[in-house]
């Protein structure tokens, strides 16, 4: 193979993946022996025989007698046939037979006591033919018949019927060996992580626990390095080393163009840059070499990065050095798929132009359509990753996705989508504590904060299977009534108040800029806000207009949070001043709450609701001492 004096920069993901594999074509797969009940998992490297047969004796099928066929010609239960003492013996299942060609079943029998010699006699209700009930010899395997061939991967069952063959060891293919180097100055070990409490700008070796645990689920083992410092001297000895002794070598972060990230120069003076920069988002910057004849892949540093480049990289060139066969859609095998589902965006998406999308999603059917939508988007999110109910890869030529849009997702997760309830409304913590409670009533609550509005009007469109409110009418301080009204357009939707909860402006720890109310978020204080439709912005809106002040004095009105946590934890980070929230979102980080107003918080729900099989459910969740103890245990919340 010819191949480029200089390496390939910004390919597609099948650009780079024909490069990996053509670049480790003819790679020398390693062989080892080993017992047999130890292959489970590995893949043969010789074709395997039978060493005995299997039974190596002639067994009884069932319990009864061993007795001789021809002396039960013409039995049945009419004219039963009996046998004398000599004429018969008991055999278990798995004996051997003994002296007779056939077994009867004892439930065809019956054992008489002969009088006056006080011998037995067997009275037999059923005609046999000779080797009825009788395993013969090598019926399951015969000597030298062939179990399994090469290439063929060893399964609990073969494991089980190489031992009854008497094979005790086999030629396999050696898994290979592989290595995660994880690199930063920033990234703490696990156990270091979870021992103290650490300062701001580390952050935890998650990569290395995802990667060891996919490495398991794919029937490899992988063994991680010790966490090397950004110095160049240190990460380019770790990975000549790990060339030498390893098969496959993933070094964690660095792939960017910061001037910590190292990872480039010296994969190019060790050996040959393959690829740098993949067209993919989340991934783009992973980078692979070949170094001394083995594979070296550069793994992003953020989570989602990370997977997607295990997914689409790491896993088919671990099968190629492997000598295993690659799947076509090895990606769905690589994630551990549970199927496909075809879902139909709930909203728009737009998706970069000619970069390959990842999408973690969510699903739900509502109305008797399957409707999906993205979780958070960011490379560095883990929480989506696990959340996800499945994976939708969407190809380079897409751009713009209207709402409605088709959409294959390869399901990680097995849900039955008729047992679950998808709610849409305004964001409130204490109803994420309903879904544990649903679960464990044999039913699933999904949950995507869209704001009071935007929950209302997904009611409406049929998009939903409840929705929650808390919007106020400044027109006559009520709260709820006249926006249900809007969006039902004259259908009959239910109303019911859960709890009240207390809002109120939300600052740093000891409120250090002095904020007392509304009139203090005018005096150049970052202002954190929530989305449009939102029932916290609504409220806003209000306090702000009675304090005769516009929104053009906030400075930071126009920066958007979808939830009170989010918006909680920019004013936690230092990244805004204040926002208007809930008390439980102040007290869950510490910060400092200025009560401002308690409003009611109502779920909504269309009469359809009662005829879904988790509305029940539902109901006995809220009305549930659990949740309710759970609930007021956050503080500022008022339950009726």
């Amino acid at each position: 193979m010819v191949r480029p004096s200089r390496h390939v920069e910004h390919c597609s993901l099948d650009e780079a993946l024909k490069i990996l594999l053509d670049e480790f074509a003819s790679v020398t797969i390693k062989t080892q022996r080993m017992r047999a009940r130890d292959a489970l998992g590995f893949t043969l490297a010789d074709d395997v025989y039978s060493e005995r047969n299997v039974p190596h004796y002639t067994a009884s099928a069932v319990d009864g007698y061993s007795v001789q066929s021809r002396l039960t010609a013409g039995a049945s239960p009419a004219t039963p046939v009996m046998l004398g003492q000599d004429g018969f013996s008991w055999v278990n299942t798995g004996m051997p037979v003994g002296s007779g060609d056939s077994v009867v079943m004892v439930e065809d029998t019956s054992l008489e006591t002969a009088a006056p010699d006080g011998g037995e006699r067997l009275k037999i209700f059923r005609s046999l033919t000779q080797g009825e009930n009788v395993r013969a010899v090598g019926e399951d395997v015969m000597n030298g018949q062939l179990l399994a061939s090469r290439g063929e991967r060893v399964t609990c069952a073969l494991v089980s019927l190489m031992l009854c063959a008497g094979v005790a060891e086999v030629a396999v293919r050696a898994k290979p060996r592989t290595l995660f180097i994880p690199t930063g100055d920033e990234i703490v070990s696990g156990e270091k992580w979870l021992s103290s409490v650490m300062p701001a700008g580390l952050v935890a070796d998650s990569n290395s626990l995802y990667a060891r645990s996919i490495f398991k689920t794919w029937g490899y083992s992988l063994d991680v390095a010790p966490i090397l410092p950004d110095r160049p001297d240190a990460i380019k000895e770790e990975v000549l080393r790990a060339a030498r002794d390893y098969d496959l070598v993933l070094v964690s972060a660095g792939s960017a163009k910061g001037k910590r990230d190292h990872s480039a120069d010296i994969l190019s003076g060790l050996g040959r840059m393959l690829f740098r920069y993949v067209r993919m988002k989340p991934g783009r910057p992973a980078m692979a070499a070949n170094v001394r004849g083995t594979p070296i892949i550069v793994v992003p540093g953020f989570p989602m990065s990370c997977a997607v480049t295990l997914w689409s990289l790491v896993y088919p060139i671990l099968k190629r050095i492997s000598g295993e066969e690659i799947p076509e859609d090895y990606i769905s095998e690589a994630i551990g798929s549970k199927g496909f589902l075809d879902a139909s965006f709930m909203t728009q998406h737009s998706s970069p132009q000619g970069i390959a999308e990842w999408l973690r999603v969510k699903c739900a059917s509502v109305n008797g359509k399957m409707l999906c939508w993205p979780l958070t988007a960011g490379a560095s999110v883990l929480w989506a990753l696990a959340e996800a109910d499945g994976i939708a890869a969407l190809p380079e030529e897409t751009l713009e996705c209207p709402k409605g849009t088709n959409v294959s997702v390869r399901l990680v997760k097995q849900v039955d989508f008729s047992r679950r309830i998808l709610f849409q409304g305004s964001d409130d913590p204490a109803v994420g504590r309903l879904v544990p409670i649903m679960r464990e009533l044999g039913f699933d609550f999904a949950i995507r904060a869209v704001g009071s509005m935007g929950g209302l009007a997904a009611l409406g469109r049929g998009e939903a299977h409840l929705a929650a409110a808390h919007l106020l009418d400044a027109s006559d301080g009520s709260y709820n009534t006249s926006c249900i009204a809007q969006f039902a357009a004259g259908r009959n939707w239910i109303r019911r108040l859960i709890f009240r909860r207390e809002q109120g402006i939300i600052t740093a720890p000891g409120n250090p800029k002095g904020i007392r109310g509304f009139e203090g978020l005018a005096g150049g204080v970052m202002f954190e806000n929530r989305q449009p439709g939102a029932g916290t912005r609504v409220l806003l809106d209000y306090m702000l207009k009675n304090n005769g002040l516009r929104s053009s004095d906030v400075l930071g009105y126009d920066r958007i949070s979808i939830t009170h946590m989010e918006a909680a934890n920019k004013v936690a980070s230092g990244v805004a001043d204040a926002t208007l929230g809930i008390a439980s979102a102040a007290s869950a980080l510490g910060l400092h709450f200025i009560p401002i107003a308690t409003e009611p918080y109502e779920l909504v729900f269309s009469e359809e609701f009662f005829d879904h099989p988790a509305s029940g459910a539902l109901i006995k969740a809220i009305e549930s001492d659990e949740w309710r103890a759970s609930v007021v245990r956050m503080g500022g919340y008022e339950l009726p």
